[in-house]
């Protein structure tokens, strides 16, 4: 006889790398609530107040503001594949990993997908995003504005006016970003905007709030729609036929409106941790929150300096939420995130392609950020890098950790 496993029972982390994050426990309390039918007037009442918690957090009056079911990359694909035809011309710069995987998706929607580059560590300038939309004219601009990969910021407050003078549309992936930095997208002229919960927001991997403007639900209203069972000869090579069900925005659209028109059975559970995640948000306020991740990305900036270790990148314009370091040579990086792991229970993140097993990335976002959380990892670090051979000033990084919070004071 096969024996089953026993009750999921998850060792106690905390997770400081770049995200997922440990998320805020009201947000978990939220999502073991009590399940209720997709058309519950319980149901509908707390999607719509979702709706008006993440206009507050995008900064936003779009009607179109709402939640698509799946990860930060969910959204990305839903707003792509809605807002893109076949042949488009797409720009995406790329400073890092996620610039990378824009275009891919992009790719993938069957776009005509045109790339400029800057090394990793730093960010475009206003004027070099404008040079290459007035050289490739292209239909949709997509950015990155975080990229955990680099923990660089892409300034944005410039770029809607570009796009506006060239009749671009706006996109941005603001998956590691939000509600840790600034984000203005009306201000700022965002046709559309794309998030997750497992980052600043505090929540779990699994929902990817969006936002659109009008002109962006137009392009997606004129889209072809295909009924379920209705299809003609043909609607597969019509460059309006949206090609995925699932992340249709017309019809995800339809859901969320006042028509309520069936397309999905919404993921309740991810519903109440996404409102909640907004709740805790508003509640302490958005720039408090704000200034929160900036308070303790700089203790944790001056910690890992007062280690001896060194930041990579652009440091003006790296996100207040996540600091990169180099490994200190001699030091095997994967093994020291082992030990931090296995002995202080602690998560630090490793990083992608050139940075591979060049630096190690470390979080302060969400319901981590905060003093304690920040004070135990640096300690822990410091342990850990003397155990594998790297000569660190004794308690330098909680001692340059303390300074900051004593000068906020």
């Amino acid at each position: 006889m096969t024996l089953l496993p026993g009750p999921i029972d998850p060792p106690t982390r905390l997770l400081m790398g770049p995200g997922p994050i440990s998320a805020y426990p009201s947000v978990l309390t939220a999502m073991s609530a009590q399940l209720v039918g997709q058309y519950d007037p319980f149901m509908t009442g707390a999607m719509a107040e979702t709706q008006e918690l993440y206009r507050r957090i995008w900064a936003t009056r779009n009607d179109a503001t709402l939640l698509i079911d799946g990860t930060s990359r969910a959204g990305i694909e839903a707003a792509m594949i809605s807002l893109v035809r076949p042949g488009d011309r797409v720009l995406v710069p790329v400073f890092g990993r996620f610039g990378h995987l824009l275009a891919e998706i992009a790719e993938r929607a069957m776009a005509e997908v045109h790339t400029i580059e800057v090394p990793w560590g730093q960010v475009f300038t206003p004027a070099a995003i404008e040079e290459a939309i007035v050289r490739v004219r292209p239909h949709l601009l997509g950015l990155v504005q975080g990229d955990t990969s680099t923990t660089m910021l892409q300034p944005l407050d410039e770029i809607g006016a570009i796009c506006d003078r060239h009749g671009v549309l706006f996109y941005s992936d603001a998956t590691a970003s939000l509600g840790g930095n600034p984000f203005e997208a009306d201000a700022w002229g965002l046709d559309a905007a794309t998030a997750g919960l497992q980052k600043c927001l505090g929540g779990p991997s699994g929902s990817a709030p969006i936002t659109l403007s009008e002109r962006a639900v137009e392009i997606i209203r004129s889209r072809k729609k295909i009924e379920a069972g209705i299809r003609e000869p043909g609607d597969e090579d019509a460059p309006d036929f949206v090609r995925s069900n699932y992340f249709d925005l017309g019809m995800i659209l339809d859901y969320w409106g006042p028509r309520r028109l069936n397309h999905h059975t919404e993921a309740t559970s991810m519903l109440y941790g996404a409102r909640e995640c907004a709740r805790v948000l508003l509640g302490e306020g958005r720039d408090a929150v704000i200034e929160r991740h900036v308070l303790h990305g700089e203790a944790m900036l001056a910690g890992v300096r007062g280690l001896g270790l060194v930041v990579f990148g652009d440091v003006a314009h790296k996100m207040s939420n996540v600091v990169a370091v180099e490994i200190p040579e001699g030091v095997a990086g994967d093994a020291a995130r082992q030990a931090m792991l296995e002995d202080f229970g602690i998560e630090i993140g490793t990083s992608f392609g050139p940075l591979h097993g060049r630096v190690w990335r470390i979080g302060t976002m969400g319901y981590n950020a905060r003093k304690d959380a920040v004070l135990t990892t640096l300690a822990a670090l410091e342990q850990v890098l003397r155990r594998f051979g790297a000569k660190v000033p004794a308690g330098g990084g909680v001692e340059a950790a303390l300074d900051v919070y004593a000068g906020a004071r």
